[in-house]
């Protein structure tokens, strides 16, 4: 048998939880800030590619040729993404679009600090966004 006062300590420790904040990296980042991309492993990346976080989880943005969706599956600091959907429209950054979805693919940890974004594994490799 619980003590009378346990029932309202739950519902407090509930309440409490759901006031949290979110756990997407939405919930850390600049509302409504568009990132794009700097650089894939210190080097520099010429094409134009960005990201966004929605409050429900949702990712997306602008490859250097095609839109692109997809939905966070990870609570923040942890990265990870269901796959990836995208237009097809071809493009002379067809190439540097591969690397970006490439490297997206692969990151496992976020971490955002003002206006800066980077996405990391335990491989070494990283991404660096910037708020445009």
């Amino acid at each position: 048998m619980r003590p009378k006062g346990m029932h309202r300590l739950f519902a407090l420790a509930l309440l409490l939880t759901a006031c949290g904040p979110d756990e997407t990296i939405s919930g850390y980042a600049a509302e409504g800030a568009i990132y794009r991309l700097d650089s894939i492993d210190d080097t520099d990346f010429a094409a134009t590619a960005t990201i966004t976080f929605g409050a429900d989880g949702t990712v997306g943005g602008n490859g250097p040729c095609n839109t692109y969706s997809t939905t966070q599956t990870a609570p923040y600091p942890w990265f990870a993404l269901d796959p990836i959907a995208s237009t097809r429209r071809a493009c002379p950054d067809l190439d540097a679009e591969t690397t970006f979805f490439t490297a997206l693919a692969e990151m496992t940890l976020s971490e955002v600090g003002g206006d800066v974004l980077i996405l990391s594994n335990d491989a070494g490799r990283e991404m660096v966004f910037q708020v445009e």
